[in-house]
């Protein structure tokens, strides 16, 4: 789906976001716009003729929303906010030829088998008469959605390669007019979402297009004739005037979600912004180029671990596929599915999680199997996820905790992932007197209790909810929470178990995740094997100066590269072979310098050309005497 771009230290920037604020609260019609390394906002310096392309988009600020007010952005945004769970939808030409051409297999997802084939445009039109989706049921879609618990549905109404799913007036490069189907497949949608209250939003690859003469390929290479052209007369002929149908033929539109914007200079993003006041309350993401911020950003396919300032969704897939891919069977399992709902929606995230029709427009069965799942799981804790906001808590070992405050209290929801052998859920730093607490599925009370400045729920022997039992407390009064952070013991020492890290896995297949992993009853950062996974842990310090860092490390491999990070200090560091895995050693890893009190953290990131999996158990930083 987005590009990606690596760097020698493991950088992946699967989405580049742009994050205006969020306005949400749709009113009537209301609309979302995403975008990340896809889009851009547009903004208008017209006078006279709008576009090339004719738009009866009225003169104003390039921004519509440039001066609102935070009360109005606030409204604006409110109903994504609350909703925190969409559906992701993406269906195109490119599900006919499954990720292979004449024998040939495209790695990865079969949407940028073109390119990575480099598949003549001639050629790869030739698919369009094999599309013909004669099983596509709009409403049984939007029904899934909803079963599921979704309150969104963003599907692709143009991807990179041109095509469009519904009737454009500007080219019949679309489904109307090029495939035996030969009908609109956005407005049915549309209809059904409308009729049983979802909203409905499109994504839209603004200047990426593979098929018009003119369109960006992402690359400076060319792999046919037939791509020659010039951008901003592909902009101004075919991409401005399809966003403007998108936004005037279908009714409230919540949601447009840019990517790719490749070569989007402000100049080019300006052409769009004016088609925003075409709905009124209107949504955008952080994808549109050009410099603009949008309204959330858009981290792909991996969890930030501390989540993102302001408003961000996740947008990530039930396989290793955004589009069906027939061969694709490496579908991640409704306990994976549903924790990543929880553990984004903890992190004050929405979870945009992704379905690839197949041709003929269903849902893959394994799709609908999970989509169920989650919807029965959803049906009795959704009050745990639904306008809830981001845990106040630092670290919970035992699991993930949502809330909403009230004006005269809070409500939190503590997500029991993994049930303490001794039955005593630890909620560390929370200070408040307990009102209620008991068990959200069945109302059942639980009994808490005080220990020092944190509190301790006793849970019953068996867990309600093998993927997740919600366990509700209702507190009267402000929340009055510590924020527990490792910190300097009395020798000025800092100790980091591995137990505190957060793990930034960011890559697809979640079967190559690092974990924390038990080697003889000693907790470690196992199965690191990815060199684009990094750690990183939160810290105090109260007694600033140069700290020598060292590490419990284990290495199988002859030697293993990365590099430590803590604020302006940056050191490269090689270890060589331990002897094992499970063979741990004290290594000295270099020196920082932090020059002044307060919360810091500390990251270790792999090289990527040099990395071997060690396991990692606990960072010492001790005072340089």
């Amino acid at each position: 789906m987005f590009a990606k771009v690596h760097s020698a230290a493991v950088v992946e920037v699967h989405a580049y976001s742009v994050g205006v604020e969020a306005h949400s609260g749709m009113r009537q019609p209301q609309v979302i716009i995403a975008g990340g390394l896809k889009s851009k906002f547009l903004s208008f310096m017209l006078a006279g003729t709008l576009l090339a392309a004719g738009s009866n988009a009225p003169s104003q600020s390039p921004a519509p929303y440039a001066n609102e007010t935070k009360q109005q952005r606030d409204a604006r945004l409110q109903w994504w906010r609350e909703a925190r769970f969409g559906m992701f939808i993406h269906w195109g030409l490119f599900t006919v030829m499954d990720g292979i051409h004449k024998g040939r297999k495209a790695p990865g997802n079969g949407e940028w088998a073109m390119p990575q084939l480099e598949i003549p445009v001639a050629e790869y039109k030739e698919y369009a008469k094999q599309f013909n989706p004669i099983k596509y049921d709009p409403e049984s879609w939007v029904l899934m959605a909803k079963n599921a618990g979704a309150k969104y549905i963003v599907i692709t109404a143009k991807q990179h390669d041109g095509f469009a799913l519904f009737d454009s007036k500007v080219t019949d490069w679309d489904a109307a007019d090029a495939t035996p189907y030969g009908k609109d497949l956005i407005k049915p949608l549309a209809e059904a979402c409308r009729k049983h209250g979802m909203k409905l939003g499109f994504y839209y690859s603004q200047s990426h297009d593979w098929c018009h003469r003119g369109g960006a390929l992402m690359s400076p290479k060319e792999w046919d004739p037939a791509h020659k052209g010039d951008l901003d007369e592909y902009l101004k002929t075919i991409a401005v005037p399809q966003v403007k149908e998108l936004l005037s033929n279908y009714g409230p539109m919540a949601v447009v979600w840019w990517d790719t914007p490749v070569s989007m200079t402000k100049e080019r993003a300006d052409l769009f912004l004016p088609l925003l006041s075409l709905q009124p309350d209107i949504i955008s993401n952080s994808r549109l180029g050009g410099g603009y911020k949008g309204d959330f950003e858009t981290p792909e396919q991996f969890v930030p671990a501390a989540g993102l300032d302001g408003n961000w969704e996740n947008c990530m897939t039930m396989n290793d596929s955004w589009n069906y891919m027939s061969r694709d069977q490496n579908w991640k399992s409704p306990k994976a599915l549903i924790r990543n709902l929880v553990d984004i929606v903890s992190k004050g995230g929405n979870y945009l999680l992704d379905v690839g029709p197949t041709p003929e427009g269903l849902f893959p069965d394994a799709a609908v199997e999970r989509l169920q799942a989650i919807g029965q799981w959803i049906q009795v804790n959704g009050e745990s996820i639904y306008g809830t906001t981001a845990s106040p808590f630092t670290k919970l070992l035992w699991g993930r905790c949502t809330k909403k405050i009230h004006e005269d209290g809070a409500t939190l929801y503590l997500h029991v992932f993994d049930r303490p052998t001794d039955g005593r859920v630890k909620v560390s730093g929370l200070k408040n007197q307990i009102s209620a607490a008991y068990y959200l599925a069945t109302q059942k009370p639980v009994e808490t209790i005080k220990d020092s400045n944190s509190t301790i729920v006793l849970v019953d022997s068996k867990p309600l909810d093998p993927i997740d039992t919600v366990i509700v407390l209702q507190i009267n009064g402000e929340l009055n929470i510590d924020r527990i952070l490792p910190k300097q013991d009395t020798n000025g020492d800092v100790t980091l178990s591995a137990l505190y890290a957060d793990i930034q896995n960011r890559t697809l297949n979640s079967a190559t995740h690092a974990r924390i992993e038990w080697v003889d009853g000693y907790p470690s950062i196992g199965f690191w094997h990815e060199a684009k996974t990094s750690v990183e842990w939160q810290f105090v310090i109260d007694r600033p100066g140069s700290f020598e860092v060292r590490a419990e490390a284990g290495v199988m491999a002859p030697k293993t590269r990365f590099e430590i990070q803590c604020g302006s200090s940056k050191i490269a560091v090689e270890i060589r072979s331990t002897g094992g895995y499970a063979k741990f050693s004290d290594v000295k890893l270099g020196t920082i310098t932090i020059d002044k009190a307060g919360e810091h953290c500390i990251k270790i990131i792999p090289d990527a050309a040099n990395w071997q999996p060690m396991n990692l158990g606990v960072i010492h930083l001790k005072p340089v005497r």
